[in-house]
């Protein structure tokens, strides 16, 4: 029997995505133009009412035709709607961490309640796991992307990315090749075209659906703690601070995430492994030491965590420059 073609594998693995997510009766498809995406919203558009959502960075010359492209395409591939989105990209964080902030933030802000078809395949999942693996950033990290992240939608987490090339191909699609991807100043471009290439070669193929199931594997063990965490901090927090004596009795990897949730639920952000470490040893090897600093959702602001009288406590000061004065 013939192997069903390219395109047919996708609308497969989105019908799939659908039944096992109930994702609902519509949804939006970030469209970047380049060859998943492109594949990824041809696939959607025959199976339900698309909008195509296009991000427009400005970060290269003759982007907005690049974006007008691929609007146009859109409409062709059946899309009810295809909208250009233009955004001005920040510095915190880095070129690619500010791109991706700008970018969710405007797919977030048109999406009208509709569910977000990201293009991620499992090639990308492949080089997010090696990245955490390499920066040893732990087991959230090596987990991977999520499939259903609401309102984020990754369908093509299963397959390759030569499936979207070669649909773009039965379809007699030009996708748009980003330079970006064959930079070879950014990291994951090295880990793509060099490392995994040579990982593959050396332990003789099938690397790239191994990581994915590793992700897979250890995202199950990490959302088991993680709801264990929940209950766990509900029986500690009192009135916004956390018993120490109640955390100190939990285990390591149970009393982390505790500590994890707690922060982030006071608005804490960009959160590090390092930091987490320094709360927790507030309890497991207090000495009468500072409080932690960690980043903050709020402007200009810093949240503080710090023991007192037995409890883990949190306050927010301003961040000052190098001067020593508050920023405005």
């Amino acid at each position: 029997m013939d192997r069903p073609g390219a395109l047919a594998a996708l609308r497969a693995a989105l019908t799939a995505f659908d039944r096992d997510h109930h994702v609902g009766g519509r949804w939006c498809v970030a469209l970047s133009g380049g060859p998943d995406s492109l594949a990824l919203t041809a696939a959607a558009a025959a199976l339900k009412p698309t909008t195509a959502l296009i991000v427009d960075h400005q970060l290269q010359p003759g982007s907005d035709a690049v974006a007008a492209t691929a609007r146009d395409q859109a409409l062709t591939l059946g899309c009810v709607a295809a909208q250009v989105l233009t955004v001005t990209v920040g510095r915190d964080g880095g070129p690619e961490a500010a791109a991706r902030s700008a970018r969710y933030q405007a797919l977030e802000r048109a999406r009208d309640g509709a569910p977000v078809l990201l293009g991620h395949t499992l090639d990308d999942q492949a080089e997010t796991v090696l990245l955490g693996l390499g920066r040893g950033s732990g087991p959230r990290s090596i987990a991977g992307m999520r499939p259903h992240d609401p309102p984020w939608c990754r369908p093509l987490l299963g397959v390759r990315r030569v499936v979207t090339l070669a649909a773009c191909e039965e379809l007699g699609l030009t996708p748009w090749q980003d330079p970006h991807n064959s930079d070879r100043r950014f990291t994951r471009v090295r880990l793509r075209e060099e490392v995994l290439p040579l990982l593959e070669d050396v332990l003789g193929g099938g690397v790239a659906e191994a990581l994915a199931r590793t992700a897979a594997a250890v995202r199950v063990d990490t959302d088991t703690l993680d709801a264990l965490a929940e209950q766990s901090l509900t029986g500690l927090r009192r009135d916004g601070a956390l018993d120490t004596a109640g955390l100190a009795l939990l285990p390591e990897a149970l009393r982390r995430r505790v500590i994890r949730r707690w922060l982030l639920d006071a608005g804490a952000s960009g959160l590090t492994d390092k930091q987490i470490r320094g709360v927790d040893a507030l309890v497991t090897a207090w000495r009468g030491q500072g409080g932690v600093a960690v980043g903050s959702s709020l402007r200009r602001q810093r949240l503080i965590a710090g023991r007192r009288d037995g409890m883990l406590t949190l306050h927010t000061e301003p961040v000052r420059d190098m001067k020593g004065c508050a920023r405005a």
